[in-house]
């Protein structure tokens, strides 16, 4: 049997029922691959287009056996199934999957970039990565994702989802 690898996914939704949302997102991704680690939810303004909804926000780690291109192409199936629709960028949408980090990887492709290329630039990604992954070292800044977490801007626009501290116990029938 081949080696899982491991990535960490970063989850948001701000149209629709948002918890339910995330909720089936992770249902959906848990039928293909390992869930492990999921942080709180994070109740989260929006970055670049403003006139839209509050988001909720939520990180998780997973185990896999398929590969960068094939786990993009996963993501993108279940926010087609949860209704996501091309628009415009930092468009408001039901759900929004972006593989964060995978493994130690560094690769840059027209349609994948990992680590993610605004990840050391979002408080909505880094704070709940610090919550289930805070030695993690970003592998092209050679951070801790705590420092980078630290020194990002716009942490006051992130705060714990009430009652969303136990994601199995919220999303439980489904997860």
């Amino acid at each position: 049997m081949s080696k899982l690898s491991i990535a960490y996914l970063g989850l948001g939704s701000n149209l629709g029922d948002r918890k339910e949302n995330l909720c089936q997102a992770l249902a959906l991704l848990s039928q293909k691959v390992n869930l492990g680690e999921i942080s709180s939810i994070y109740e989260t303004e929006p970055v670049g287009y403003k006139q839209q909804s509050l988001f909720l926000n939520l990180v998780c780690q997973i185990a896999t056996n398929l590969l960068p291109e094939e786990l993009l192409q996963l993501a993108k199936n279940i926010e087609a199934k949860r209704g996501r629709v091309s628009s415009f960028p930092n468009a408001p949408r039901p759900i929004d999957i972006d593989i964060l980090l995978y493994d130690n990887k560094t690769m840059k492709t027209p349609k994948l970039t990992i680590p993610h290329p605004s990840l050391q630039r979002r408080a909505f990604v880094l704070l709940p990565l610090t919550e289930i992954a805070p030695e993690l070292v970003h592998p092209r800044l050679g951070k801790s994702i705590a420092q980078l977490a630290h020194d990002v801007r716009g942490r006051n626009g992130v705060r714990k989802y009430e009652g969303g501290s136990d994601v199995s116990a919220i999303c439980g029938r489904t997860l």
